[in-house]
């Protein structure tokens, strides 16, 4: 039977600590730096794409909150996310294999001026000596990759970033591309643009971010080659429709610094917490049990249906190197 609101969330509140983060959903501020637009990234949608760019709030519509495979609440708005615990998860009502409207986002192709009805999230860093621009794009799917004849790493909701390090005097100075759990630096000069904006390709389904076009190697597995592939498709230009704002890593405080398009509009009416949410974006791993899911080899790590990702907060935002994750990042001067 389940669970009822009120007896679930005490059972959660009980079995897992509370996430501690400011409220602070109302605090406000200036609007992000011009330099963040003018330098935004160039992106391009691969052309094969199915799985097209998802506006936050309309995802969350489509979602309840699940601990441990049981209801916590039978709906989630972005000003309620912050609620609930870290160890929740975004679990889609619809069976994912019928591809409801919402999870393939047609509504979010780009159009042929670069304006996408789903709004980025861009979300500006400043520190000591430079700025960390971090562009945000989310998908309500990622389509995975080929293993051994079998489709692995399929899962509800995708976080994927392209980071740009500027100079305090707003000079672009290095660029970041997130590749699924990792990702690759480069200096300014080295990557192409259109005119001053850094070209970022994503990759068809899985979404990874790259700095050149074609197929890209992922890691091998017994012997094969996981690949994304990425070409110059959709042009997606982020600057025209976004939620903006700034974070403070030392406090762990967002504040709102206001958007364009229907992210502001959005943005207007709602709070910030919903960054601070650590949780999953996406519904838990489905068990074995499940008739919808398969693991090549019986390996975890390449079952059909992976757990979805967490939110932007959780991606080292105060990072001091240009890499997400900071040991040995290397900054590649050329393509």
């Amino acid at each position: 039977m389940p669970l009822s609101f009120a007896s679930a969330a005490l059972a959660l509140a009980s079995i897992v600590p509370a996430l501690a983060a400011p409220a602070g959903g109302l605090l406000k501020r200036a609007a992000i730096p011009s330099y963040a637009l003018t330098y935004a990234p160039y992106t391009y949608l691969q052309s094969g794409e199915g799985w097209f760019p998802s506006d936050v709030a309309t995802h969350v519509k489509h979602m309840s909150v699940d601990y441990n495979y049981k209801n916590v609440s039978a709906s989630v708005t972005l000003g309620t996310l912050n609620n609930y615990n870290s160890s929740t998860f975004l679990t889609s009502y619809d069976d994912v294999e019928t591809n409801p409207a919402w999870l393939t986002s047609t509504y979010g192709k780009p159009n042929g001026k670069g304006y996408s009805a789903a709004p980025a999230t861009i979300i500006v860093v400043e520190k000591s000596g430079f700025v960390d621009v971090c562009y945000f794009y989310f998908y309500s799917y990622n389509h995975g990759s080929l293993v051994l004849g079998s489709r692995v790493d399929n899962h509800v909701g995708d976080w994927e970033h392209s980071m740009i390090r500027f100079s305090t005097a707003g000079v672009p100075q290095n660029v970041y591309y997130s590749a699924h759990s990792s990702g690759t630096a480069y200096t300014y000069s080295a990557v192409s643009k259109v005119g001053v904006r850094p070209i970022v390709y994503s990759a068809a389904g899985s979404h990874a971010n790259y700095a050149t076009a074609g197929t890209q190697k992922i890691y091998p597995i017994v012997g094969n080659i996981v690949t994304d592939t990425t070409d110059a498709g959709p042009y997606w230009d982020v600057a025209q429709n976004y939620r903006g704002y700034y974070y403070d890593p030392a406090s762990n405080t967002v504040t709102s610094a206001g958007g364009v398009g229907f992210g502001a509009t959005e943005q207007a009416s709602e709070k910030v917490d919903w960054l601070h949410w650590a949780g999953m974006w996406g519904d838990e791993q489905y068990p074995t049990s499940d008739k919808r899911q398969s693991c090549a080899l019986g390996i975890d790590d390449l079952c059909h249906y992976q757990t979805g990702p967490t939110g932007p907060l959780t991606k080292n935002l105060g990072r001091t190197a240009v890499c997400q994750k900071e040991d040995g990042c290397t900054i590649k001067t050329k393509l």
